[in-house]
């Protein structure tokens, strides 16, 4: 008798319109997953974001990929959707195997990097709502129907691989909020065999940086014409891909409550991007730091704040020994 084909991944992707969502919904295609695709701009309605991007385009990429995808309208921000969302997808499938969420990634309420005591934060309020109230929501939810099924992983996909950028407080807030709840959620989850993982991309592609470059995906290098660090870019995809590995990895765990980067993974899993390019920011941001003596000073004491808190923790762990 032929070999049984094993079931098809399903997956949810929160914030799938666009950037690393739409990324991570194109890898788990490519991979033969039943994908949802979540997010608030459709054909019909499109969102405060006001960008051609939608939901039902990025299910039909997905379908393209070789996967199955279904988009769904879900506004995060508001609890019953959420749940009611879950509840149809454990009712359809009888299993949730992958959650990648990427809401609000590129949201413009973060506004734009100031001074603290320059900045405009008349829309904090809704930055914190849609950039971390909707990932609690969805964390609640998801973890809900994946603890039953006793495997499985939740991804935040975050910005940078250490804790602050600077330049703006609530952006930096959102995504330190991020780190933290994979943290979080990886305790939580630990016991039911579900990991729980934050992942950066690097200099990401979005269709708002192609947009802002006035490049496409065919000719992105001539953006290097206008920053010379956007050669070290990377598609959405390859975030993607990272995070199909790491689905993929019988020994997931290993990496559940870490902070890793899709150029990190990549380098784990020997991944490579759309057109085979092998981006590493890590390395690149090195050199941005090289120029720029202030991001090089904020890093020297992210260093000095994470030694203290190591070594206090570290006190007392020996303390109870």
């Amino acid at each position: 008798m032929p070999a049984r084909k094993s079931a098809p991944m399903v997956a949810v992707v929160c914030g799938a319109t666009r950037g690393a969502g739409r990324g991570a919904a194109r890898a788990l295609g490519e991979v033969g997953a039943i994908v949802y695709c979540t997010g608030r701009s459709t054909r019909d309605a499109r969102s405060a974001y006001q960008r051609p991007e939608t939901i039902d385009e990025t299910a039909e990429m997905v379908n393209a990929a070789g996967g199955t995808g279904i988009p769904v309208r879900v506004d995060h921000a508001e609890e019953h959707q959420v749940r009611e969302f879950f509840e149809r997808v454990g009712r359809e499938q009888k299993r949730l195997d992958v959650v990648v969420d990427s809401v609000a990634g590129e949201d413009p309420v973060y506004g734009t990097w100031a001074p603290l005591w320059t900045a405009d934060f008349s829309q904090a309020t809704t930055a914190f709502t849609q950039g971390l109230v909707t990932r609690i929501h969805t964390a609640k939810y998801a973890g809900t129907l994946l603890r039953k099924r006793k495997r499985g992983l939740i991804v935040q996909v975050t910005g940078a691989d250490f804790p602050f950028y600077g330049g703006n407080l609530v952006h930096d807030l959102v995504m330190f909020g991020h780190k933290g709840l994979a943290f979080y959620l990886a305790e939580e989850l630990r016991s039911a065999k579900v990991a729980s993982v934050a992942i950066t991309p690097g200099f990401l592609r979005s269709e708002a940086m192609l947009t802002h470059f006035g490049v496409t995906e065919a000719n992105w290098r001539e953006g290097a014409q206008k920053d010379k660090y956007f050669a070290h870019s990377e598609s959405p995809l390859l975030i993607g891909r990272a995070i199909v590995a790491l689905a993929g990895d019988s020994d997931v765990m290993r990496w559940s409550g870490h902070l890793t980067s899709s150029w990190e993974v990549a380098s784990e899993y020997g991944l490579v991007d759309h057109d085979g390019n092998n981006p590493d920011w890590g390395t690149a941001w090195r050199d941005v730091m090289v120029e720029q003596a202030p991001m090089r000073t904020g890093t020297e004491r992210q260093v000095e704040w994470l030694e203290r808190v190591s070594g206090r923790l570290r006190g007392y762990l020996e303390r109870v020994d």
